[in-house]
């Protein structure tokens, strides 16, 4: 495979990637976050794999077209104010 950059290991090669592919939709959990808990750290925006977590100005939140739910914000989160919840279709 042929690439016009170089990619490291461990690194997301091209997360722009994902705004052309919603890959949301086959999630079971989603990201619910407590605003009041919430020291906007930026850790959960920091470790997302999708690029799915989006920073307000004073409150975070997913863009369930692109969050697949794995819970990885919820995880590392410092105050434990994400929590994951179950998908309702």
């Amino acid at each position: 495979m042929s690439t016009d950059y170089e990619i490291k290991e461990g690194a997301v090669a091209d997360p722009g990637t994902s705004t052309r592919n919603r890959t949301g939709g086959w999630r079971v959990e989603f990201p619910a976050f407590d605003e009041e808990g919430c020291t906007l750290c930026d850790l959960c925006w920091e470790v997302c794999p999708d690029v799915a977590i989006e920073r307000g100005e004073d409150v975070y939140s997913a863009d369930l077209d692109y969050c697949k739910g794995c819970g990885v914000c919820a995880q590392v989160c410092p105050t434990d104010a994400i929590e994951m919840e179950r998908e309702e279709k």
